[in-house]
């Protein structure tokens, strides 16, 4: 009897500590889940970005700004402003210019975009509003390089178009090397018609040494074309961490804003989201756990086997996790 009337009194024990810690956790995990679900709230009124974000996004050679035409509203659903540079094409100096004016249209703070050619524009302009940097296949030369220097640093690839400037100094795509290569995902309509809209890019573009580059000193992202038929993944790769850049590697080829712009938002979407936001790091952990767990069922319980340790076990949309 007296052993028995220990055991109950221990178990009895046992179990209050059990519950009142477990119920604690349950308390702190609801807590947690309705501050983050009052901060997503809030969010959603105030706006996720800080007003007058921007997103500029420019096009490589061959292009003009409406190869983007995938990516814009679906951007600008989300509050952000979005313009699409103009360049010119004419050198890398003239390019960042024209980048240069572009930003003077804006107000707030910035992300740039760049496809391809156009990752040696973004890099090359000083703007202390432009808070990140965000390249889609995207060339990065250093300070000295090339951007030829860049472009044929691996082996091209076998579909890869034979490339020659003109008698006035600027190079043109050949009818077949959209299809083959540009966007050799795209339909036979959305190459005809990049076909028909191209513009040329001067030899001076590729042959003038970058300056010092805006990714030594600013957070970028680089969205990487593994599938890509211009620029040599490997080389991409390099690129990216050379730049110590977030990567974002899929299947894609060498212009995803047609073939699959929405890995092209979700990486610009990324950089927003860490260089833009209205709140802190710490708050945006918060705005996801939030949101996270409002979804979900956090339900504190205790085993028999906790009973005598003291320990909790939680329960998370039917995973059992111990604490």
């Amino acid at each position: 009897m007296e052993r028995r009337g220990f055991l109950g009194a221990l178990t009895a024990a046992s179990l209050g500590v059990g519950v009142k810690n477990s119920f604690t956790e349950f308390g702190r995990a609801r807590n947690s889940a309705q501050a983050g679900s009052g901060l997503a709230g809030r969010a959603s009124k105030m706006g996720e970005f800080t007003q007058n974000s921007t997103i500029i996004l420019v096009h490589g050679a061959w292009a003009d700004g409406s190869c983007w035409r995938n990516v814009i509203l679906p951007l600008e659903q989300r509050e952000l402003r979005v313009i699409c540079a103009p360049i010119p094409l004419t050198s890398l100096t003239d390019d960042a210019a024209a980048l240069s004016r572009a930003l003077e249209r804006t107000s707030g703070p910035v992300v740039l975009v760049g496809h391809a050619y156009a990752g040696a524009v973004i890099a090359a302009v000083r703007e202390d509003r432009v808070k990140s940097l965000v390249y889609i296949a995207a060339l990065a030369p250093d300070e000295g390089e090339t951007v030829s220097k860049v472009f044929y640093r691996d082996a091209p690839h076998p579909e890869a178009p034979k490339l020659a400037p003109d008698s006035h100094g600027f190079i043109w795509m050949p009818q077949d090397g959209f299809r083959r290569a540009v966007a050799h995902k795209a339909s036979a309509d959305q190459t005809n018609i990049a076909a028909a809209l191209q513009r040329p890019i001067a030899v001076q573009c590729i042959q003038e040494p970058a300056p010092t580059p805006a990714w030594r000193t600013k957070p970028s992202w680089y969205l990487l074309a593994e599938e890509d038929r211009m620029i040599n993944p490997k080389t991409q790769r390099f690129m990216a961490e050379r730049m110590g850049a977030r990567v974002q590697s899929h299947a894609l080829d060498h212009s995803p804003m047609y073939t699959k712009p929405n890995h092209v938002i979700d990486v610009i979407l990324d950089a927003a989201r860490q260089t833009l936001s209205r709140y802190g790091k710490r708050t945006q952990s918060l705005l996801r756990r939030g949101d996270s767990m409002s979804g979900t069922k956090s339900v504190a319980i205790v085993t028999g086997a906790s009973w005598m340790t003291g320990a909790s076990v939680r329960m998370d949309g039917g995973e059992i996790k111990g604490i």
